[in-house]
């Protein structure tokens, strides 16, 4: 079911790949920054291939959209209705049973890279992480200074990006090092994996030993 959104603002427009984005000038900043970025290798990974399969793999399978929201710094309303329509817009990507855990959206809030802005796309995100991993999806977001490691390379910066972004794609069994750091979630990854993530997890501690 989709949620209610705020102001009577239209939903969440995502286009895929291969859609020509010449004249939206944040639809193709984002596209770009995925396509020089997330779906090339980086010898600071810390792992080999891209720094983010899902999307290099979601272009070629057609399950990769992109979305530019219009909202405003302390907007956290809108910006969470929006995750949660984008949440089901995601489940709506045609899919084969192969490529289901390749789909990913990508959404550019080009009015929100000042601190106020990222602030408030951190709090919608943090809102809806334990939703998106009871439906086994995964959110982060980019922005310019983001601190958080890589989780191969300690010393990597996976989510800097030089716009503001927010993610979503397929929760999988090898997420086990971000279950790690944040155990509240365990309980939800395990429900979506309970047979693959005790042991997913237990590889993961005992790299850390």
């Amino acid at each position: 079911m989709t949620a209610a959104r705020p102001n009577g603002a239209d939903r969440l427009k995502l286009v895929p790949w291969g859609v020509d984005a010449a004249g939206d000038g944040a639809m193709s900043a984002l596209k770009e920054w995925t396509g020089n970025f997330l779906m090339r290798d980086n010898p600071q990974l810390g792992r080999v291939g891209n720094v983010c399969p899902f999307t290099s793999f979601g272009a070629r399978h057609d399950t990769l959209r992109f979305g530019v929201s219009d909202a405003r710094p302390g907007e956290e309303k809108r910006i969470r209705a929006e995750l949660m329509d984008a949440l089901d817009q995601f489940d709506a990507i045609p899919h084969s049973r192969q490529t289901g855990i390749f789909r990913a959206i990508l959404i550019h809030f080009p009015h929100c890279g000042a601190a106020e802005g990222v602030a408030t796309m951190q709090r919608a995100q943090r809102g809806l992480r334990l939703t998106g991993f009871l439906r086994a999806r995964m959110l982060g977001v980019f922005y310019s200074d983001a601190e958080e490691p890589g989780l191969w390379n300690p010393d990597f910066r996976p989510l800097r990006a030089p716009i503001p972004i927010i993610a979503i794609r397929s929760l999988v069994a090898a997420d086990a090092a971000f279950v790690l750091r944040h155990p509240v979630l365990a309980p939800a990854y395990l429900f979506n994996y309970p047979l693959a993530g005790p042991k997913e997890l237990a590889k993961v501690a005992t790299r850390r030993v």
